[in-house]
């Protein structure tokens, strides 16, 4: 009789995602901060000019209608009253250099900007399709509403590819993330985020009807993927399950079961948080996979002494079926398929890993 400690519905795991540096965006810099060095400098060639005129002789009125004319080039005449001097000329001649130079870069600025904000734009989303093009087992959000925020921040503690998918373009851009703009529920906008060649795919939608839609199409593309679902309302559990979806998320559930938690044990949440979500944390939780071609296949951990040689605890295993093994974790045999649930240290879990490779 098989010794297990819970009987979890058989599933497929989720296949190990490649970490992938995010896709980073520069944005440039509002169109007001860019022009706020031009309009400054031209500010200061109007006011420089006004009060070298007055030095030269003219009021106030006649030194600042000088600079205007000059520094625009219109070319009217000259107002000087004592006579047009070498100094005058002199001036003035700065004052055009300076003066035109100043406009033109303005002008030159406020040009660029108006024709940045489009060109710049279908460029970087030109290298973001690209980008997304090229990504491989990767992982698709699909609705970037409360709870695709939640998960794609979750996504990016944990470094995954990430490509959102979501309608509005602030939203799904907000993440920093690639993105495709467009409703879920229709293929091309799945296809144009490489939903065939990912290796999950989340659908966190707000209607139960769309997850269903979304699941059945996704599944349709892609049916080796890991599929995950939301459930707004337990009627849709099934039929989530039913259309393809690997897991199905009812946050409602989770959230009570989880202040249920809070309150009566508090400690044990608060470690389980830390040791699941916060990266400064010395210690961490992973699966890890047996390979099939691993020396490990038929012994068990005490045979093999993993803790004393890796540093990192096994929890408990997974076996194909789905169900975890945990009082029996220590003298049970490895078999192809199984999967270890291990606790410790980023270095003791790589070490962890490398040994059951070997």
């Amino acid at each position: 009789m098989t010794n297990t400690s819970s009987n979890a519905k058989a599933g497929k795991p989720p296949r190990h995602l490649r970490v992938l540096p995010r896709y980073n965006r520069r944005m440039p810099a509002p169109l007001s901060r860019r022009l706020y060095g031009p309009v400054v400098l031209l500010v200061a060639v109007v006011v420089g000019g006004t009060v070298g005129y007055m030095v030269l002789g003219l009021s106030a009125l006649d030194a600042l209608y000088q600079t205007v004319i000059t520094v625009s080039t219109v070319g009217y005449r000259e107002l000087s009253d004592g006579g047009v001097t070498a100094g005058y000329k002199i001036f003035t001649v700065v004052l055009i250099l300076g003066g035109t130079g100043s406009v033109l870069y303005g002008a030159g600025v406020f040009v660029e900007n108006l024709l940045e904000g489009r060109l710049t734009g279908e460029y970087r989303r030109y290298r973001m399709h690209r980008h997304i093009e090229e990504l491989s087992g990767h992982v698709v959000i699909c609705g970037q509403g409360r709870m695709g925020r939640a998960i794609a921040e979750y996504a990016k503690s944990t470094r995954q590819v990430v490509v959102v998918v979501d309608a509005l373009e602030d939203r799904a851009e907000a993440m920093g993330f690639p993105f495709v703009l467009g409703n879920a529920t229709h293929d091309d906008v799945l296809r144009q985020a490489g939903i065939e060649r990912a290796a999950v795919a989340i659908v966190a939608l707000g209607s139960d009807a769309d997850n269903v839609y979304v699941t059945l199409s996704v599944r349709a593309l892609n049916a080796g993927l890991f599929l995950v679902a939301r459930a707004t309302g337990e009627d849709a559990i099934p039929k989530l399950r039913q259309a393809g979806a690997d897991r199905v998320v009812d946050p409602y559930e989770i959230g009570g079961t989880r202040m249920g938690a809070l309150a009566f044990q508090p400690a044990v949440t608060d470690f389980l948080d830390v040791v699941l979500h916060d990266d400064e944390y010395a210690v961490r939780v992973q699966e890890l996979p047996v390979p099939d071609t691993s020396g490990a296949l038929g012994h068990n951990l005490a045979e093999l002494s993993l803790r004393e040689q890796t540093g990192a605890v096994v929890l408990a295993v997974r076996d194909r079926e789905g169900s975890f093994h945990t009082d029996d974790v220590h003298t049970r045999p490895f078999l192809h398929g199984d999967l270890l649930i291990a606790i410790g240290t980023d270095s003791a879990l790589n070490r962890l890993g490398d040994r059951l490779k070997s």
